[in-house]
């Protein structure tokens, strides 16, 4: 893949009104932390010299020094067992996992350890740590590159968990998890990093644990996350040359989920599709389904539908276009809602 690109800001924009892509984007997050507090270290495979593999942390151990930006071996479980060392020592470190898949050497140090500590202390130890994950499909790559383990995480009390979908929340969304006292988890859609949107870096953002609706609609509600909330976005375009109203909330937060507005929407509609690229089986998308059904059964018009991975291990690239939840199976979903 090439490296990210910035375009200028639009002319008469203002000067912090800048085109980036996610990947851009989440790199100035990671700068402004850095410079705001020196206590914030990035540390992962190739973080450094190499800027990642996807070049998100380009540039940064050049500006801030290897004691800042560090590479370390090719080893999980050790990144994020020296994090938590360097956090209670009163650092913030930054994890990068350089895949999806390769999280799982590390499993047992984020649920037994990362997740425990601030509890079993009573509070009086914190863990102010961030773990990068690139997760998610469409890159064509090869086995434990693609995978969506959100819901692992999710599941597990005492972790937080927020995936960004566009630009302007990749820079807000860094940096609010690198304040926040809880250990995060910041899944990126990797698919989506060249993406491009504005941003501007003066705007106050929003908070870092709520939903957001992108779009209203009166038919169906769409609820998603990540790498398909443009997907989404993309549905209620088409559905709307067909006469259809789709609303578009994007989750943001997984843990904890913030689905206030997705009770609006659904109790204005009547139905609601969620999206994911996780498979459906026991998944967020389940207890998304499960949490509407409980809080909006009066207002509901049709069961609620779900559009997901399949349930099966991640296929190989020449398959994914077939796994991945896209256009057609959301307009499809709508339309089956629309009919009950």
């Amino acid at each position: 893949m090439a490296a990210p690109t910035v375009d200028r800001a639009d002319a008469g924009a203002p000067a912090a009104v800048q085109t980036l892509t996610i990947a851009k984007a989440i790199n100035s997050g990671l700068r402004a932390a850095m410079e705001a507090d020196p206590k914030v270290i990035v540390m992962g495979e190739d973080v450094g010299k190499l800027g990642g593999v996807f070049r998100i942390t380009d540039g940064l151990q050049k500006d801030f020094g290897e004691q800042r930006v560090l590479d370390t071996p090719l080893a999980e479980s050790g990144i994020v067992g020296t994090a938590v060392g360097l956090a209670l020592r009163g650092y913030r470190p930054v994890c990068e996992i350089q895949f999806d898949g390769f999280i799982f050497p590390a499993f047992d140090q984020i649920v037994s350890q990362v997740a425990k500590l601030h509890y079993r202390t009573q509070g009086r130890l914190k863990l102010p740590i961030v773990i990068r994950v690139p997760y998610g499909g469409g890159i064509g790559a090869v086995e434990h590159h693609s995978e969506s383990p959100e819901g692992y995480f999710a599941h597990t009390a005492g972790l937080k968990v927020v995936t960004c979908s566009n630009p302007a929340d990749a820079h807000w969304m860094i940096q609010q998890a690198i304040a926040c006292d809880d250990p995060v988890l910041f899944f990126e859609p990797k698919r989506r990093y060249y993406e491009k949107g504005q941003v501007d870096t003066t705007a106050a953002p929003g908070p870092l644990f709520a939903s957001r609706v992108l779009r209203e609609g009166t038919d169906v509600t769409i609820a998603a996350y990540g790498p398909v909330v443009r997907t989404a976005l993309e549905a209620a375009a088409a559905a709307e040359e067909d006469g259809r109203s789709l609303a578009v909330v994007d989750l943001r937060s997984l843990s904890p989920l913030d689905l206030g507005p997705v009770y609006e929407s659904v109790r204005r509609t009547g139905r609601l599709v969620v999206v994911s690229e996780a498979p459906g089986e026991a998944s967020l998308a389940s207890h998304i389904a499960a949490q509407v059904q409980q809080e909006c059964f009066y207002s509901l018009q049709a069961p609620v539908l779900r559009v997901t991975g399949y349930d099966t291990p991640y296929p190989p690239a020449k398959l994914e276009e077939e796994f991945l939840p896209d256009l057609d199976r959301v307009l499809d979903a709508a339309d089956r809602s629309m009919a009950w």
